[in-house]
């Protein structure tokens, strides 16, 4: 397995199952979540409950606080909408903070030797043509805020089960033009990192790097420890329930259902069930698996299945990763040089991640860290320093044996 304490580069170009020895690993999947055209229907986050026959979260009330009642991740949901209220002031704000990041050259789609586009000019050095936004979208071009126009996105194949495949011309992908208010709706999930933390502290092994390069709890293997909740700089994983380990006899053997105890001696009332039912691997770790299960049979993960907007995009992560910065120009050739990406940096805290996020604001605006890094990356470090103060511990004590001796 890749572990953080090998630094960032451990991955082989950027796929951590070329060192999870499989014998034949397959190309790294993931997801792209595009916000800006993400409406909010909560479809995702159906589906995954459905499929994976997660339990309810929540008492069916309003939480008082948003339109999103799910609130967050959790062991009991693992896609989540967010709704974040922004006003005029919150806007500007977020489309100046998008500008400083565009002057100051974003990473931009490499072409190969010798192709021309937007901002390639012949007399322009190959290095300046190749390596940011503010080459790949050059000076010249009739765009808005002074950008070219962008390339036209792919393909996409999401939605093709449900009924051939998507023509991307007939999805509407421009985001709303309200200056006045508007509403951030971004579907989160477990970003399944290239240097994932909860995969290092896991001391049974229940967490285990698939050949798809993604990371996926084993029931059955987990005690429950909850080192890998504290291992996670996202605060994704979680232990279901009451966080209290049960014994592997008091799990439910079959996906989805429910474990049930014997009824209590006493007779019960009208609305007390005659059973104690708990949920289903109850005190166990669990989170995103980027539906292993579907992706062995060659399927498409069942929120982004159902997703209707293409707003969920799955497929391999160099395919996925190129498409949102295909995206990303497109946006800012509209003059919405708010949208930034997250997670596609190799060379952040976690090495990147395989779910890519384009956002149309700051990362703690949507609940992300703005700089994510993996608690296991300073071990290192921090052996230096623990032996360092060893050592000084030994010495100060041998120093005051030997002066007490003399007297």
């Amino acid at each position: 397995m890749v572990h953080l304490t090998q630094g960032p580069d451990a991955a082989v170009d950027g796929n951590p199952t070329a060192d999870a020895d499989y014998a034949h690993p397959e190309s790294r999947k993931g997801f792209f979540t595009d916000t800006s055209i993400c409406i909010g229907c909560k479809a995702c986050e159906v589906a995954c409950k459905e499929w994976n026959r997660n339990p309810v979260d929540s008492t069916f009330a309003l939480s008082n606080s948003s339109f999103d009642n799910s609130e967050g991740l959790g062991a009991d949901t693992w896609r989540h909408v967010a709704f974040v209220e922004q006003g005029r002031q919150q806007v500007e704000a977020a489309r100046a903070s998008g500008r400083a990041l565009v002057s100051l050259g974003m990473p931009g789609i490499r072409r190969a030797a010798g192709e021309t586009g937007p901002g390639h000019d012949a007399g322009r050095p190959a290095s300046d043509a190749a390596g940011g936004f503010s080459g790949a979208l050059g000076a010249a071009g009739s765009g808005a805020a002074g950008l070219a126009p962008a390339p036209e996105l792919g393909g996409l194949d999401v939605l093709s089960s449900l009924g051939g495949p998507v023509d991307s011309s007939a999805v509407d992908t421009t985001p709303p033009d309200t200056p006045e208010f508007r509403w951030l709706m971004s579907s989160d999930v477990c970003k399944h990192c290239t240097n994932a933390g909860c995969l290092d502290v896991c001391p049974t092994g229940a967490l285990f790097r698939t050949e798809h390069g993604t990371v996926v709890v084993q029931d059955d293997v987990c005690n429950g420890c909850g080192t890998c909740v504290a291992g996670c700089p996202f605060g994704v994983i979680e232990r279901r329930s009451d966080g209290i380990a049960q014994p592997k006899t008091d799990r439910s053997p079959a996906p989805g259902v429910h474990a049930e105890k014997p009824a209590k001696p006493t007779k019960p009332t009208k609305n007390e069930s005659k059973t104690k039912r708990k949920n289903k691997n109850t005190g166990v770790a669990q989170k995103c698996t980027l539906c292993y299960d579907r992706m062995t049979d060659g399927q498409t993960p069942a929120c982004a299945q159902a997703c209707p907007t293409t707003s969920i995009q799955y497929g391999e992560r160099a395919d996925m990763l190129a498409r949102s910065q295909e995206r990303v120009a497109q946006l800012h050739a509209q003059g919405r040089t708010e949208a930034r990406l997250y997670g596609a940096n190799p060379k952040d805290g976690v090495g990147g991640t395989g779910s890519v996020f384009l956002l149309l604001d700051e990362p703690e605006v949507y609940g992300l860290p703005p700089d994510p890094r993996v608690p296991t990356r300073d071990l290192p470090r921090m052996y230096a320093r623990a032996g360092i103060a060893m050592a000084g511990m030994v010495a100060a004590a041998g120093v005051a044996f030997l002066a007490g001796g003399r007297r």
